[in-house]
């Protein structure tokens, strides 16, 4: 079995309107429960806006840290979704059915390695 990563992207720009999150929510939960049920469940979860973030830089034997994201871009990784799929085609199925539920575009990856189970 290979594991895939699902990454959701979402469009830098005004936030989503809280009842549309809340039906993008539902439609999350109904899609991570296919994946358990399916035994393709490993991992998944949502992240701040990359304003949140703060960037490690390495220079030399010292760490140099940035406030906000390490590139400006007109979409952000909004969430991920590690799976279990036997084959690229069934990952990319999987991806179908998160950019459906997220309404965002999804990029599927094959994972290197192993995940403990």
């Amino acid at each position: 079995m290979k594991y895939y990563l699902l990454s959701a992207m979402k469009p830098v720009g005004e936030p989503s309107a809280p009842e549309s999150m809340v039906e993008i929510n539902h439609r999350l939960s109904v899609f991570h429960d296919e994946l358990r049920e399916a035994g393709a469940w490993v991992f998944a979860g949502g992240l701040h806006r990359p304003d949140a973030a703060t960037v490690l830089r390495p220079l030399g034997d010292e760490v140099e840290e940035t406030e906000g994201p390490y590139a400006e871009n007109k979409e952000f990784l909004g969430g991920i979704c590690l799976l279990m799929a036997p084959d690229l085609d069934v990952a990319l199925e999987w991806g179908r059915k998160a950019a459906l539920a997220t309404t965002m575009p999804v990029e599927v990856r094959p994972f290197l390695g192993q995940v403990d189970d």
